[in-house]
């Protein structure tokens, strides 16, 4: 019962930031999306054989576990680790991978033209990272040596997202008249020294203050 109660308190989660039920594996390619995705943002877990439903339909071969492993180790680029479990619920199986958090960042896993990207997860799907995302961790390592000085570009960003809530890197470009290298260097330091957040979704990226996050 043990096992049982694990596998359905997961499933009554349903999927989330850190949980994607997957009802088969068909494809190593597109699960690798998945695993960095997981790796690159707060970890996570997936539950094979679990419908989106949350029904559980168990694996279907052996072929899935290897797609997995196939997956990890030749599609994520650097490889990804992960663990996996298998729970026998009613006769049937569900495997549980686990993926922590990578220390990397920016693992890259093949699009559908097959050419490698960032892929992170935000709420229940996985997207590609944003540039400036991918700038803020490449110098995540230099954040104490940022020095803001509040040039008319910056208290501009700062009004408009005090009256407005948000802004998206075009109207940041727009209301400032910056370059885009100027623009994202900005946007960069502000998130960095934690006074803006990034706002992802699949069609959108937006920029908020961290006051209104």
């Amino acid at each position: 019962m043990k096992k049982i109660g694990h596998i359905q308190k997961l499933i009554a989660e349903g999927e989330h930031q850190m949980l994607d039920f997957k009802f088969e594996v068909s494809d190593s390619k597109k699960i690798a999306r998945s695993l960095v995705a997981f790796a690159n943002t707060d970890g996570g877990r997936l539950l094979i054989g679990v419908k989106d439903n949350g029904s559980i339909s168990g694996i279907r071969s052996d072929e899935e576990r290897h797609m997995i492993q196939t997956a990890a180790q030749m599609y994520c680029r650097p490889e990804v680790d992960y663990t996996a479990k298998e729970w026998n619920i009613n006769g049937k199986t569900v495997l549980e991978v686990i993926i922590p958090k990578s220390r990397y960042h920016k693992h890259k896993a093949p699009d559908h033209n097959n050419i490698y990207k960032v892929y992170v997860r935000v709420k229940d799907e996985n997207i590609v990272a944003d540039p400036i995302l991918i700038k803020v961790w490449k110098h995540e390592k230099d954040k104490n040596n940022i020095n803001i000085t509040f040039t008319d570009e910056e208290m501009m960003l700062l009004r408009y997202l005090n009256e407005h809530g948000r802004i998206s890197f075009d109207e940041f470009m727009e209301i400032s008249h910056l370059n885009k290298k100027s623009a994202e260097r900005i946007l960069v330091n502000f998130i960095l020294i934690g006074m803006v957040k990034i706002e992802m979704s699949d069609k959108k990226i937006f920029f908020i203050s961290e006051d209104l996050a």
